[in-house]
């Protein structure tokens, strides 16, 4: 078994709010981009999770995932606040903007 390498895209289809208080000195102009697909399904929630709680409210992070991530939008909605809004309706890929609410 080969290890593929995992990244989170720096930009998005549209930008996102400011909201980065972490004082590092950066700065995110657009959602960051979390494509899950190359993730193994066993940890694929849990890297949602860890991203998601990164987000502060009122910031977005666009998820790419298979398949519409219905059960996983449901536990995130249990976390925090969420508005959701399907940008690619598949059939290879959904993109998904995930904003923290509250």
């Amino acid at each position: 078994m080969t290890a593929e390498n995992i990244e989170i895209l720096p930009t998005a289809p549209a930008a996102g709010p400011a909201g980065h208080a972490c004082g590092c000195g950066g700065h995110d102009e657009a959602d960051p981009v979390l494509d899950v697909r190359p993730i193994p399904h066993a940890i694929r929630h849990a890297t949602v999770f860890g991203a998601f709680d990164a987000i502060p409210p009122g910031g977005s992070l666009i998820l790419v995932a298979p398949h519409l991530p219905r059960p996983l939008i449901a536990q995130l909605r249990e976390r925090a606040e969420l508005d959701v809004e399907v940008l690619v309706d598949g059939p290879e890929a959904w993109h998904v903007r995930l904003t923290r609410l509250g």
